[in-house]
């Protein structure tokens, strides 16, 4: 008795961890860069073809392009990215206005950066990582106030285990990450 009543103590945490992973997994990042492979330059990666393509293919997709811009900035190449940004048919959705927001704040242009945000935040007010990134450039602005207004709003949209919340979060208390 005493052997069956350590495994069910044991049962439980793995049973409550197998029901909240799923839901926990899916907050938070959009991030679609930790899966998109590194394309020659002039090339981006086409997630229909699974493959690199030329970057000035008719066949690929705004979708495409913007994400492999996001990945390009991610890599420090802010620039690429922005030319990347350029060639959209549309340019004007929230994920092509933040990313063009960040690869322009890391080229040190933070008030054109947070321009770029604020149109984001226009056509989407619930898209966290344009919260994140935008508190981010309230930091490097001596706002700490207003990085943190953004940080409640995240809270608001994606609770405190998103990483949004979590990576600006680590901005304002001074230990952002790379």
């Amino acid at each position: 008795m005493n052997t069956m009543m350590k495994l069910r103590w044991l049962a439980l945490p793995v049973l409550l961890m197998t029901l909240h992973a799923p839901a926990a997994l899916a907050m938070g990042d959009d991030d679609s860069d930790k899966k998109t492979p590194d394309c020659p330059k002039g090339q981006v990666y086409d997630s229909k073809s699974k493959s690199c393509v030329p970057e000035k293919t008719s066949m690929l997709s705004d979708s495409d392009k913007t994400n492999y811009a996001y990945h390009l900035a991610k890599k420090g190449e802010y620039q690429a990215a922005i030319n990347l940004l350029d060639t959209l048919h549309n340019q004007n959705t929230k994920e092509a206005w933040n990313y063009r927001g960040y690869a322009t704040r890391k080229l040190g242009k933070t008030d054109e950066g947070m321009a770029y945000y604020q149109k984001s935040i226009a056509l989407d007010p619930k898209y966290a990582k344009v919260r994140e990134y935008l508190g981010e450039a309230w930091m490097i602005k001596g706002r700490p106030d207003l990085a943190k207004e953004q940080l409640t709003i995240i809270k608001s949209l994606c609770g405190v285990d998103c990483e949004e919340y979590r990576d600006l979060n680590a901005a304002i208390q001074g230990h952002p990450e790379a």
